[in-house]
């Protein structure tokens, strides 16, 4: 360990400066020790910091919590990853918000080309575990990683799943590496340490409070190059993080279900606010993330576009002479409401008449 992990924990610790704000002055300063020795005056000159945080800066004078967290890291064998380390996963650097210091066990490169984030429920249906396990055995030759947040129902399903098709797992906790949580996945999680491993941003004594779990949300979020909810309600910490998502600019997918299963209500709403793209397969994930290349299906005639509804039909209509069209061109060409357009869009989806492509795009299939 580096007389500068000292300085990266003890950032970590300070009363008032936060994710955003440690990134700021990373980046004016470069390393953590030369922000504990700069003036005040210097401190408080950097955006976003000013007089106020410049003080709990230069008054913090206790590094104890840091020397014994290091005694820890060395003695478990855990990999500190600060911001600045190549080995830090980059993909979290593009989000406004990363965590600062992160603490890892484990063997997967957290780089990796491909990394998709599974979600959903703790109370997962039949289907729910099928959908799971059938996606992940699908990528087994595309050597992803696939992340999650090791809970009970889908997250842990995604975590046996990889396992037992020798993908790359790994697990983002809501608390230190000195303790499992839930403890009935202790054995689990010794297995995802031989492919895979446990990450999180929360030094060892931190319990698994609830406010914690959102701040492991952002992390399984913006790590991914793709984030899949397989069922989750309208409300919980899987809608959490598909809006992370969302909001990150990654690809959000959604497991259509039952309209009138309770389970599948969040990712029905998140296909129908054109915030998640209906996923079905393994391959039409593969085909979206451009990670094969795939014979272009052969179009439908039109003669198979029966039964459709005069909304559906409208937007048939649009779609029929253009490679893709934007949602917010459907919207003003059709002269429907917005809930008509929304309710017309899921129908043609879930018969498979149009597919949603990045960027709020949809064609014709």
């Amino acid at each position: 360990m580096t007389p500068e992990l000292l300085y990266q924990i003890a950032l970590t610790q300070i009363t008032g400066i936060g994710t955003v704000q440690a990134k700021l002055l990373i980046e004016h300063f470069t390393d953590a020790s030369l922000i504990f020795k700069a003036r005040k005056k210097d401190l408080a000159a950097v955006e976003g910091i000013g007089e106020i945080k410049a003080k709990l800066i230069k008054d913090f004078d206790d590094f104890s919590m840091a020397e014994d967290e290091i005694n820890f890291l060395e003695k478990h064998h855990i990999k500190p990853l600060f911001l600045t380390d190549p080995e830090y996963p980059q993909r979290l650097l593009h989000c406004y918000d990363p965590p600062t210091l992160l603490y890892y066990r484990g063997n997967a490169n957290l780089n990796n080309a491909k990394v998709i984030s599974i979600i959903g429920t703790r109370t997962n249906s039949d289907y729910g575990k099928q959908v799971t396990e059938s996606i992940i055995e699908g990528l087994v030759e595309q050597n992803v990683l696939v992340v999650s947040g090791l809970a009970f129902g889908i997250d842990a399903i995604a975590h046996k799943s990889a396992v037992a098709n020798k993908l790359q797992t790994v697990g983002v906790l809501a608390h230190g590496l000195d303790t499992i949580y839930p403890n009935q996945h202790r054995p689990l999680a010794k297995e995802m340490l031989l492919n895979g491993g446990l990450l999180t941003e929360f030094t060892k004594g931190t319990k698994a409070d609830k406010h914690n779990f959102p701040k492991r949300n952002r992390i399984v979020a913006g790590m991914a190059d793709a984030t899949i909810v397989i069922e989750t309600a309208t409300k919980g910490g899987s809608m959490i993080t598909a809006e992370l998502a969302y909001n990150y600019n990654r690809d959000l997918f959604a497991v259509p279900g039952r309209t009138t299963d309770s389970k599948s209500a969040g990712c029905l709403k998140l296909i129908q606010q054109n915030k998640a793209m209906l996923l079905s397969d393994a391959e039409q994930l593969m085909q979206v993330m451009g990670w094969q290349q795939t014979q272009p299906k052969k179009k439908q005639t039109r003669e198979l576009f029966i039964d459709l509804s005069p909304e559906e039909k409208v937007i048939v209509d649009l779609l029929k002479d253009k490679e893709s069209i934007h949602i917010d061109e459907i919207y003003i060409k059709s002269s429907l409401n917005s809930s008509s357009v929304a309710e017309a869009m899921l129908n043609l989806e879930l018969q498979n008449v149009i597919t949603s492509l990045p960027g709020k795009l949809y064609k014709l299939n």
